[in-house]
């Protein structure tokens, strides 16, 4: 009789360790990816400028002031998402906004910020994708901050919006000015 019922204390036993992990779980933020770069320098890079293919900048090149490196495609929805949040956001002028073109035919890319307008202080190009390996990129959207002695503070995977510039990036940055 209790071999009969193996299978079904089985069943049962699993499926209460199931529910256990996802309450647990509930109400925490899953998405959120870990970046090992936290609290590290950024990867030594040194990319083309979108639009020039012969002007390449290096990460030393952008040490000084803290900035958003944005990473984004043409081919991404969610980046259309996120455009505005980006744009008003460097429109205050509080923080420079470097563009990150992810796995992009440069055509593609420019024809993008031509109809949706240009946040970027500069945009470096990726074609291949091969320098986002070093950053631990998966995709677009993702955005870094990092503080003007090049250090990734924060990472975020996924758009960004309003909540997230007002609760995470703000307060980093007024951080970063008092360290300084």
């Amino acid at each position: 009789m209790i071999r009969r019922l193996l299978p079904l204390f089985a069943f049962v036993l699993l499926a209460g360790l199931l529910f256990v992990g996802i309450r647990m779980n509930s109400g925490k933020d899953t998405s959120a990816i870990p970046s090992p770069l936290i609290g590290k320098s950024v990867p030594a890079f040194s990319l083309p400028v979108l639009g020039d293919p012969t002007k390449k900048i290096s990460d030393r090149e952008l040490r000084g002031t803290p900035y958003l490196l944005n990473v984004w495609g043409s081919w991404c929805p969610n980046c259309r998402v996120e455009h505005p949040v980006i744009s008003a956001l460097a429109r205050r002028g509080k923080l420079r906004i470097v563009g990150y073109n992810y796995k992009d035919a440069p055509e593609d890319a420019q024809r993008w910020l031509d109809e949706f307008g240009n946040p970027y202080a500069i945009v470096l190009a990726d074609e291949d994708g091969r320098a986002a390996l070093d950053w631990g990129i998966y995709g677009a959207p993702e955005s870094f901050l990092v503080d003007s002695q090049g250090i990734v503070r924060w990472k975020s995977v996924g758009p960004i919006d309003d909540d997230i510039v007002r609760t995470q990036i703000e307060p980093l940055l007024a951080a970063m000015a008092v360290t300084r």
